[in-house]
């Protein structure tokens, strides 16, 4: 497995600060979809991103960030690794667009009581 140098850019910083450190009102089936993904990365790239935790309880932050790194610094050599490294983006903006969702609404809420 090759991994390339990273440094992360301002954007990935900021998804990663916006992320949670719980988790996040994922629907089902996107649910499934990052814990699928995640799943496929680690398998077939051999890697094993949360030692010891189940991955229900990863929190959104520590996802998020892990993803990222394995996107920017994993290179595919297999079909199967093309395949996961592929789905990777898709399960980073999901993960994304819900944090800023629940962001929105926290700050949207605290408008009203404010």
């Amino acid at each position: 497995m090759t991994k390339k140098d990273y440094i992360p850019e301002l954007s990935e910083i900021r998804m990663v600060q916006r992320a949670p450190e719980g988790p996040l009102p994922f629907s089902a089936s996107d649910k499934a979809y990052i814990l699928a993904c995640l799943a496929d990365v680690q398998q077939s790239f051999g890697l094993d991103g949360f030692p010891g935790i189940q991955p229900e309880q990863i929190t959104a932050k520590a996802l998020i960030r892990q993803l990222i790194e394995w996107w920017r610094t994993l290179e595919p050599e297999t079909e199967a690794q093309a395949d996961a490294y592929g789905r990777m983006p898709g399960a980073i903006r999901l993960i994304d667009t819900v944090a800023t969702w629940v962001e929105e609404r926290e700050a949207a809420r605290a408008g009203r009581n404010g």
